[in-house]
């Protein structure tokens, strides 16, 4: 979309990725953006402030303001979720997670409006099916809580209505499975920041980092395995489907796409690369995980990144060392905002 008068929404618009999504999308000329989400949180508004949109709609008024306010909307970046994955009452993420998110397809199929939405790699569980985006997998899924299980259930009633008929679905979608997503704007998340934001602030206060012991014998202690993609490569990702899906010329097929870097690190392997940035000798104490998700930790999971290469996405990801870096040096320092 070369436009630069597009009108733009994006939900979740206040938080972690939204909000850096909202930037990059002024860093490159788009003004006209319509910001989507809860605003009476007081700890988010600095991930906004300073931004520029048109527009800032209260999460649950959205649907009555279209249908009084018939603006035209050229893209949608549905972001905002309930991503907390220790609040197990399902009713609260199948209200956000799973009927918000079908209201939001709908209004782009109606309205036939690109639509590119957040799903998770916690939909994978433990990974015993391996982490292929193929969409012949999803309906044999089994995450591992109840945050996973409603992504996975959109996901699932997704691909449903894409088999039924066209008019049951946006010109263009593109559901992506984020793995470990970490950046500046996650200030606000507390428990559910990144381990390199919680890791960063202990070696401040305390000079050591804790991480949670292996209860599984075929890890060690800090050796654990994820998929940590810097939400630079995310919001470039959101951007080029977006490029790709508007303009004249082959558009990548809609569907499931994995984003992470295609490569699993240790958490070991994270917080040594902050220490580096830091120019520290690395100092980690393992404690043990918490029994509430204990029975419920993915031990290892690595994006297959093949459908998105596929699709003619090129661009290199910033490996863990050079993310961290960046994090570090430009944001975290400072608790500067993207």
């Amino acid at each position: 979309m070369t436009d630069r008068n597009a009108v733009i929404m994006v939900t979740g618009a206040a938080g972690f990725i939204g909000s850096c999504m909202v930037g990059y999308l002024n860093r490159e000329g788009y003004k006209k953006i319509i910001i989507v989400d809860d605003f009476s949180e007081a700890d988010k508004k600095q991930n906004y402030i300073g931004k520029e949109f048109n527009l800032e709609i209260e999460r649950a008024d959205l649907f009555n303001w279209l249908r009084k306010n018939p603006v035209e909307v050229d893209f949608v970046f549905h972001l905002g979720a309930r991503t907390d994955t220790t609040e197990f009452n399902y009713s609260i993420h199948e209200e956000l997670n799973v009927e918000y998110s079908k209201k939001i397809w709908n209004y782009c199929t109606e309205k036939n409006i690109p639509l590119v939405y957040a799903s998770s790699a916690a939909t994978y569980g433990s990974g015993e099916l391996g982490y292929s985006d193929a969409h012949e997998i999803v309906e044999k899924l089994q995450p591992l809580n109840p945050y996973g299980v409603s992504k996975n259930e959109f996901d699932k009633w997704a691909l449903s209505q894409s088999r039924s008929q066209p008019s049951s679905q946006p010109p263009f979608w593109a559901g992506l499975k984020f793995f470990n997503v970490y950046g500046p704007n996650e200030y606000h998340k507390a428990r559910m920041a990144s381990v390199i934001f919680h890791s960063f602030n202990q070696i401040k206060e305390k000079g050591k980092v804790r991480l949670f012991k292996s209860h599984h014998p075929g890890y060690k202690d800090g050796e654990q395995l994820r998929d940590f993609i810097y939400v630079n490569d995310v919001i470039a990702v959101c951007y080029w489907f977006m490029q790709k899906s508007t303009a004249s010329g082959e558009v990548p097929a809609s569907g499931l796409y994995n984003l992470g870097t295609g490569k699993a690190r240790s958490f070991n392997d994270l917080v040594t690369s902050i220490y580096s940035a830091l120019d520290k000798d690395a100092n980690i104490e393992y404690i043990d995980t918490p029994a509430d998700i204990r029975d419920k930790y993915q031990y290892f999971t690595e994006a297959d990144m093949d459908k998105l290469r596929n699709a003619g996405y090129n661009a290199e990801f910033y490996s863990l060392e050079k993310g961290v870096e960046d994090y570090v040096k430009k944001y975290l320092a400072g608790y500067i905002y993207f």
